[in-house]
């Protein structure tokens, strides 16, 4: 999927840039003075985009409205599922992991992350771990989340996933170092009755 979107994203960028380039710069050719060809929407400078014939020839049409409200509904979503696309994309893909013979090798993101979480939900007092890479593939960072279990204390947990979890993915995956941000969070539990 992420090759598609990335695609997807170079070519409706490429297309719209340079349908306003030449549209823009053929406009101020034409303000400047320069004679447009024959088939061009402007006669000169003096020329308006829309005139007003134009801009009321639809408007008494049944369908005008609805097909203009399709459009800009269409456009809308087309734009909440680009942005939705590009902000999923934050996480990495893709680690570089050097092999010492110059070429290196990529190891999968999830892969990695799938390790990190499945290590650190092993570690003693956690219930729940996600771990997502961000960052670039030379670069990698860590993005942990652990649920911790009631009355275990946060900085065991904290210190046995750095020298553990995060040093062994550090390891496997030939970093110098993997900077990671840790979010703690403790599961609801039922309070214990005393008698």
């Amino acid at each position: 999927m992420r090759p598609v979107i990335r695609a997807v994203d170079r070519v409706a960028l490429g297309v719209v840039g340079l349908v306003l380039v030449v549209v823009g710069g053929a406009v101020l050719a034409v303000g400047l003075g320069v004679s447009p060809p024959s088939w061009w929407i402007h006669d000169g400078p003096r020329d308006v985009l829309l005139s007003t014939a134009e801009r009321t020839r639809w408007r008494d049409e049944t369908w005008w409205w609805p097909a203009v409200i399709a459009v800009l509904a269409l456009l809308v979503l087309l734009a909440l599922w680009w942005l939705i696309a590009v902000l999923r994309r934050r996480r990495l893909g893709e680690v570089l992991v050097d092999t010492g013979d110059g070429a290196g090798a990529l190891l999968r993101g999830r892969a990695l992350e799938g390790v990190l979480a499945t290590e650190a939900a092993r570690l003693d007092g956690v219930s729940h771990a996600h771990a997502r890479l961000t960052g670039r593939r030379h670069a990698p960072e860590a993005r942990v989340r652990l649920l911790l279990e009631p009355h275990v204390d946060p900085a065991e947990v904290l210190a046995d996933l750095t020298t553990e979890s995060l040093a062994h993915a550090r390891d496997s995956a030939a970093l110098e170092t993997l900077p990671a941000e840790v979010r703690l969070r403790t599961a609801r539990h039922r309070a214990e009755r005393v008698s």
